[in-house]
């Protein structure tokens, strides 16, 4: 992500000499763009159980690009701020989902085993979605977290652990992603 940064810090400051330089930054935009259309598009097409009270967001399983490349933190979140825009609790959602999700994909991206990074985003909005919830809906607060948990727990730790394990091996995956970290990662 920091990499993200100082190219785009670069463009901000003085006039880009390198064409190399400009075609990253476009990859970079273009690729962000795309996992945030996905993100949105998966969330869209699963909405009768991506919200609520029981929830299977398979656009979870995203989350884990982050594992390869920080930069898609950006992507994610901006794809879950306009997923979180559909949502039946509001403004909650667009604000606490979001900032669930941002947590979740840098948590994810310092991590150096798959398994473990999976766990994250499960915890972090099995809490955040469980409280607010909790708020919002006036739920048993522990009811919350657990189905929550539930629903990140299969479509993070179960599909996308088992999704991105498949597509390590798969070189043209990795590299249309740009995956440039936690290469070489065993399980």
């Amino acid at each position: 992500m920091l990499r993200t940064f100082n190219i785009l810090k670069c463009s901000l400051d003085k006039p880009l000499k390198n064409k190399d330089m400009k075609k990253d930054i476009v990859k970079t935009i273009t690729r962000n763009a795309v996992v945030a259309a996905i993100y949105f598009l998966l969330t869209f097409a699963s909405a009768p159980i991506a919200f609520g009270q029981v929830q299977f967001r398979i656009a979870e399983a995203l989350i884990l690009l982050c594992f390869f490349r920080r930069d898609f933190t950006i992507g994610l979140t901006l794809g879950c701020l306009c997923a979180n825009c559909l949502s039946t609790l509001g403004p909650w959602d667009i604000l606490i989902g979001t900032l669930a999700t941002l947590v979740s994909c840098i948590g994810v991206s310092f991590c150096k085993h798959l398994l473990v990074a999976s766990l994250i985003p499960v915890i972090v909005n099995a809490f955040a979605i469980g409280a607010e919830m909790y708020f919002v809906l006036e739920i048993n607060l522990w009811l919350g977290v657990g189905f929550v948990a539930l629903g990140e727990l299969i479509s993070v730790t179960v599909l996308g652990y088992l999704l991105f394990l498949f597509l390590r091996r798969n070189k043209p995956f990795m590299d249309s992603i740009g995956a440039n970290r936690n290469l070489d990662f065993r399980f």
